[in-house]
C-alpha cells in the first residue's frame, strides 16, 4: 500500500484536474449557445430516444436495470494483472489489497477498452444517419452506465448498492455539465462520504432529470453531425469515443479521490487491535 504521502500527492494531482474541470473547450461553449435553434432541427425520433433515457435512468436508480455489471469481470482483471497479489475476497472487496496505483492501472486499460468499443459503435450506427442514430443514442448512454461501474468497482465500491448508482449518475452528469454545473457537483461529491451529509445526498435521487436535460443539450448539436449518412461514420466515431473517454475518466478521477480520502481516514484512525487472551 502507498505511504500517507503518496496518497497526499495522488489526492493533489486529482484536485489538479477537479480545477481544470471548471473550464470549457471552445466548442463547447459554442455549443451552448443556439439551444432553440438546434432543439427545432433535432429530429422527433431522437426526441424520442432522449425522452427513453428518462424511464432507463430511473430503472438504473432503482435497481440497476438492464445495465449492472458483473463484479467477477472486474475482480478477473485484477487476478491477471497482479498474480502476485492473494485475496481471497469476492465481488468489490476482492480490489481491497491492492495498491490505488494498481487500481489507477486496471482502470486505465478499462477506459481505453470502452471508449475504443465505443468509437466503432459510433462510426457503425453513424453510417446511415438519421435511421441509426436512434440506436446510438440508448447504445451510448448504456456503454457509460456500464463503463462507470466499472470504475466503482475498480475502486472498491459496490454499484449493486443504490447509494452508489446515485453516485455514478452524479457522475455522467458531471462529465457533460457546463463550468457552474460541475462545480456544483463537485461540491456535493465532496460531501458524499461524510456521515452528516448522508442524508442529504440521498435525497438527491432526482437528480438523473438533470442528466438527461444535460445530455439533451449535448446531442442536440453533436448529434446533430451523424445525420449525414456515410460522413455520420467520421463524426460518430470521434464524439462516441470522447464521450465515454470524459465520462470513464470522470469515474476514474472521483472515485480515486474517494479510495484515496478513505485510506488516509484509515490511517488517520486505524481500527482497534483485536485483544489477544494468554494460553
Amino acid at each position: 500500500m502507498e505511504d500517507r504521502e503518496t496518497l497526499s500527492r495522488m489526492l493533489t494531482e486529482i484536485e489538479k484536474w477537479e480545477s481544470d474541470q471548471k473550464d470549457l473547450w471552445f466548442w463547447e461553449k459554442l455549443g451552448r449557445l443556439p439551444f432553440v435553434f438546434l432543439d427545432r432541427l433535432t429530429p422527433g425520433i431522437v426526441k424520442e430516444k432522449l425522452g427513453t433515457a428518462v424511464d432507463e435512468l430511473t430503472a438504473f436508480l432503482e435497481s440497476g436495470g438492464k445495465y449492472l455489471v458483473r463484479e467477477e469481470d472486474v475482480a478477473s482483471r485484477f487476478r491477471k494483472a497482479f498474480p502476485e497479489v492473494q485475496s481471497g475476497a469476492e465481488g468489490a472487496s476482492a480490489v481491497s489489497p491492492y495498491s490505488v496505483m494498481q487500481m489507477n492501472q486496471v482502470a486505465a486499460e478499462l477506459r481505453d477498452s470502452r471508449s475504443n468499443f465505443a468509437a466503432v459503435q459510433g462510426a457503425t450506427t453513424g453510417f446511415g444517419g438519421l435511421f441509426t442514430l436512434a440506436i446510438d443514442i440508448p447504445l451510448l448512454l448504456g456503454t457509460s452506465l456500464k463503463v462507470l461501474q466499472e470504475m466503482a468497482l475498480c475502486y472498491g465500491f459496490r454499484p449493486d448498492e443504490k447509494r452508489e448508482r446515485l453516485f455514478i449518475v452524479k457522475c455522467l452528469q458531471f462529465a457533460s455539465s457546463d463550468i457552474v454545473g460541475k462545480r456544483a457537483i463537485l461540491e456535493e461529491l465532496s460531501q458524499f462520504d461524510e456521515p452528516a451529509a448522508q442524508r442529504a445526498v440521498l435525497s438527491q435521487l432526482q437528480g438523473w432529470r438533470e442528466v438527461v436535460i444535460t445530455y439533451t443539450e449535448n446531442f442536440g448539436w453533436k448529434k446533430l453531425f451523424q445525420l449525414v449518412p456515410i460522413a455520420g461514420m467520421i463524426f460518430g466515431a470521434y464524439l462516441n469515443r470522447s464521450s465515454i473517454r470524459d465520462v470513464a475518466e470522470a469515474g476514474m478521477m472521483l472515485y480515486q479521490k474517494r479510495r484515496i480520502l478513505q485510506r488516509l481516514r484509515d490511517e488517520t484512525h486505524p481500527p482497534p487491535a483485536s485483544p489477544t487472551h494468554p494460553q
